[in-house]
């Protein structure tokens, strides 16, 4: 919260006015002298403001108003997939018998549970083609390290110590280097070609028997399909290394393609992204991982079987990697993601793929005059544009962001990929209708024409914001995370 938000509060306060009524103490002094240790006790009074149960109702209202989300506004944040979360999804997830379950509960008293989780991981198993899947990890990024633990445990189970390095395109989501870096790997990376796709040729130069696996999202971080991926997962292969599957982009392929079909031999679904959980601030996130068959024997464990009529969590893994969460996942969000994908069935999913690249090829065309296009071709789920034509006028890219919230929108990811200067990456998703993106793109036009004819407008911006623009730099490096009294 920014300091002048936190003062507004603080503002209203006058002495004797009182927003809260505690119940009096009904432990003695003497026990609580011995529970707690005495360095524990405040010493002072909290400098807390004096403000009425309505002030303070109305101050967090109006804070509340001051939020934007997939709810309110357009969202096109580039890679994030921040399309709109069905409601259904969360009457499902609030039912008591999901809702109000204990995570040490018996398995004979959760069965309806596990069904469900075993269930959504067949449903999983089909959309990816791959052979089991498990559900434990909380996120895309934590998905990513539990897949490379196992392929470390997959090669030094086979006694080949030396595959010691990830291949990871220079067009690679961030978390992927990190997520090798943190598995005990070195990063390896392989460049793109013109074109916005991996060097085939490069890719040959840097595989060897040191190869443990080729990290690769498909379609690729600037919105483009892979075309050589047949021949990118022959010459991994070739040399004893594995594919790996960012899933970050599966809302471009689902019901079209599958990864275990591509050559991939493991992959992380993002649950909060292409099926439709809720996320952002941190969570909460689902980051479910799937395997060809060589990789089951190394799953985190435990892995929910079916034996007979009756579910169950199996820990007899000798080879397991252990396990990566306390408990198995999140299952709210697995119970909104299964939700989902039950209510949308194989066609539905389908649409889904067929109108997240009708809408960004739209877009892109309808743009690519007023900006610069990279990539001149058809494109998936999302597109990249450059801001390098308005940079030349004194505008960048941060600019067009910032004065797109005048407009009411979120902005689009910017600088990223790192390959595209003044990168804006852009993605509509298929839940947004004709007259939102029409009106997005109205809004980028004049941006654009404003670059040309006035643009101090841009650069001051944003303009209707309760707060002006940051010093960035500043509030990075010393933000303030709670009320200072002056």
């Amino acid at each position: 919260m920014h300091k002048d938000d936190q003062a507004l509060i603080f503002e209203l306060s006058k002495p004797g006015r009182i927003g809260f009524s505690l119940p009096e103490m009904d432990v003695p002094e003497t026990d609580i002298n011995e529970l707690i240790p005495e360095g524990y006790f405040r010493v002072e009074e909290p400098e807390l403001p004096e403000v009425s149960e309505l002030d303070i109702m109305r101050h967090y209202t109006a804070l509340s108003k001051r939020n934007i989300g997939i709810d309110s506004v357009f969202y096109p944040l580039g890679s994030c997939t921040m399309k709109y979360n069905p409601k259904i999804n969360e009457n499902v997830a609030r039912y008591n018998g999901f809702a109000h379950l204990h995570p040490l509960q018996d398995e004979s008293s959760v069965q309806g549970a596990l069904e469900l989780m075993y269930d959504l991981q067949q449903h999983l198993i089909e959309i990816t083609g791959m052979d089991e899947v498990t559900l434990q990890p909380a996120a895309g990024s934590h998905g990513e390290w539990t897949a490379l633990m196992m392929v470390r445990a997959f090669h030094e189970a086979n006694g080949d110590f030396n595959r010691t390095k990830v291949i990871i395109p220079d067009s690679a989501h961030g978390t992927n280097p990190a997520s090798a870096t943190v598995a005990g790997f070195e990063t390896v990376t392989v460049k793109s070609t013109k074109d916005g796709l991996v060097d085939i040729e490069d890719l040959r130069r840097v595989v060897g028997e040191d190869t443990a696996a080729l990290m690769l999202t498909n379609p690729n971080t600037i919105g483009l399909f892979e075309e050589h991926i047949l021949e990118m997962a022959e010459i991994v292969h070739g040399v004893g290394g594995k594919l790996y599957y960012d899933g970050a982009n599966l809302n471009a392929i689902m019901s079209k393609v599958r990864p275990g079909d591509m050559g991939f031999d493991l992959v992380h679904l993002n649950l909060h992204k292409t099926f439709t959980g809720p996320h952002g601030g941190g969570g909460p996130g689902s980051g479910p991982v799937g395997v060809k068959a060589d990789f089951i024997p190394y799953l985190p464990k435990p892995v929910i079987t079916k034996q007979g009529d009756k579910y169950v969590f199996d820990y007899d893994r000798p080879q397991s990697i252990g396990r990566v969460k306390p408990y198995y996942g999140n299952f709210g969000i697995n119970v909104r993601a299964y939700t989902y994908i039950r209510s949308m069935g194989p066609d539905g999913l389908k649409a889904v793929t067929e109108y997240a690249v009708l809408n960004a090829n739209y877009m892109m065309r309808r743009l690519q005059h007023a900006y610069d296009l990279p990539f001149d071709r058809h494109c998936k789920h999302e597109f990249v544009l450059s801001g390098n034509r308005q940079k030349k006028l004194g505008v960048r890219a941060l600019d067009i962001a910032k004065r797109l919230i005048d407009f009411g929108y979120h902005p689009p990811t910017i600088y990223f990929p790192l390959i595209v200067e003044e990168c804006m990456m852009i993605e509509p998703t298929e839940t947004e209708s004709k007259e939102t993106l029409d009106a997005f793109i109205d809004a980028m036009l004049q941006i654009a024409k404003e670059a040309e004819e006035n643009p101090e407008i841009i650069q001051e911006a944003p303009h209707n914001t309760v707060v002006g623009r940051l010093d960035e730099t500043l509030a990075a490096r010393k933000p303030i995370l709670r009320y200072q009294k002056q």
